[in-house]
């Protein structure tokens, strides 16, 4: 039985929106900047409420990004908010020069990532956002897995110093993570104890793996579940200490597999403890228009395709 069942579904950009909305109540150096999109961020309640403490900056991503970065010299907490291929792939040099290499205190808030953006396509549906991010210095990487999460970690950045890129989806997805969670950057959680594979999942891609987990139970594999919220700081202690249990490890992310959560994992145990390896990612492609369910399932983001990696990299381990 899933230990986390789930009796809703809701969008994680929503958690955002709630997240913040709290935010501007607690803290009054909290501001916020929208590219022309703040309806499909959610944040139209705290526009209703702290309407002095919004920047409707336009179809100007790369506007906003300085504006954001500015307005930290005068101790306050910008969180920008647009499409995450907006949020990343229009405006890398914004974000590298004027907020990675100063540490800049901006928290990048980065809705509609993936394929599980749908019918818009392949022009808005980045898959290598947190492999760009990862890469700049200074930068802190969260990809919570659901609303709770991503609302707990919209409370948790304003409280961290320096650059975020917060990552969350359009869909609504199950909703079962606890809502008082405590929200820990750089610190993973281990949803699930096992034995016998180790799957290490982030945003929509963890309750695949929940799932994937069950039915492998039934054919006798005791998979250990983890959820890697923040990718960067990368937790190494917990992976290197369930792989090391495991012998193997599956990972599975809304993201190509150059460059992500697979990468990183990939890196560490390269590094530290050689083990089997598969991804469950994007294999080098963009996606295109459809409805996410559909899309996650062709190009391989489901629990299906997580309980072949699995079964594949226990044959390898064996």
């Amino acid at each position: 039985m899933n230990p986390f069942p789930s009796t809703e579904k809701k969008e994680t950009r929503a958690g955002f929106g709630d997240g913040l909305l709290e935010l501007g109540k607690q803290n009054q150096d909290v501001v916020a900047l929208s590219a022309d999109l703040s309806g499909s961020l959610k944040m139209d309640a705290f526009i209703g409420v702290f309407p002095d403490r919004f920047i409707q900056v336009g179809i100007a991503e790369a506007n906003m990004i300085s504006i954001a970065a500015g307005l930290t010299i005068g101790g306050k907490i910008p969180f920008t908010g647009t499409f995450a291929n907006f949020s990343t792939g229009r405006v890398y040099d914004q974000i590298r020069q004027s907020v990675a290499y100063s540490n800049k205190n901006v928290k990048i808030c980065a809705s509609h990532a993936g394929l599980t953006l749908g019918e818009d396509g392949a022009t808005h549906q980045i898959l290598e956002d947190i492999g760009m991010m990862r890469m700049l210095p200074n930068m802190t990487v969260i990809v919570p897995c659901d609303y709770n999460q991503t609302r707990a970690a919209t409370l948790a950045i304003a409280d961290y110093f320096g650059p975020v890129y917060l990552r969350f989806g359009r869909p609504k997805v199950p909703n079962f993570t606890p809502p008082d969670q405590p929200f820990e950057i750089g610190k993973a959680q281990k949803l699930v104890d096992g034995e016998d594979v180790t799957i290490i999942a982030t945003g929509h891609m963890v309750w695949q793996a929940l799932e994937a987990r069950e039915i492998l139970l039934e054919k006798g594999i005791r998979a250990e579940v983890i959820n890697i919220h923040t990718i960067k700081p990368f937790d190494e202690e917990a992976v290197l200490n369930s792989v090391k249990k495991t012998g193997c490890v599956v990972t599975a992310e809304e993201h190509q597999r150059n460059g992500g959560l697979g990468d990183a994992v990939a890196q560490l145990l390269c590094r530290y403890y050689p083990a089997p390896v598969e991804m469950v990612a994007v294999n080098d492609s963009f996606g295109e228009s459809g409805k996410p369910e559909e899309l996650m399932v062709k190009y391989g983001l489901d629990s299906a395709h997580i309980i072949d990696a699995a079964l594949k990299v226990g044959s390898r381990h064996s």
